[in-house]
C-alpha cells in the first residue's frame, strides 16, 4: 500500500529536520514544497507532502508517522 502524509512546520530548520527525518525512513519526496503566511501568527509556514510503500493493508488506525 502507499501511504500519504503531509509535514508542516514554522519556516525554520525545524521544518528541514522534520522532511530529513520522514526521508531517512524511507518516505519519498511528492511534488514541491508549499509555503504560506499564518496571518494569525505572523510567520511563514511549510508544507511538504511525503509518500511511502508499505506492506499491509491502510486503515486509518495507523500511525503513519511510525511506518
Amino acid at each position: 500500500m502507499k501511504l500519504y502524509r503531509f509535514l508542516s512546520e514554522d519556516d525554520t530548520s525545524a521544518f528541514c529536520h522534520k522532511v530529513s527525518a520522514a526521508l531517512s525512513q524511507g518516505w519519498v519526496l511528492q511534488g514541491d514544497p508549499v509555503y504560506a503566511f499564518d496571518a494569525d501568527r505572523g510567520v511563514m509556514r511549510c508544507g511538504q507532502a511525503v509518500t511511502k510503500d508499505v506492506p499491509g493493508t491502510y486503515s486509518p488506525d495507523l500511525k503513519l508517522g511510525a511506518q
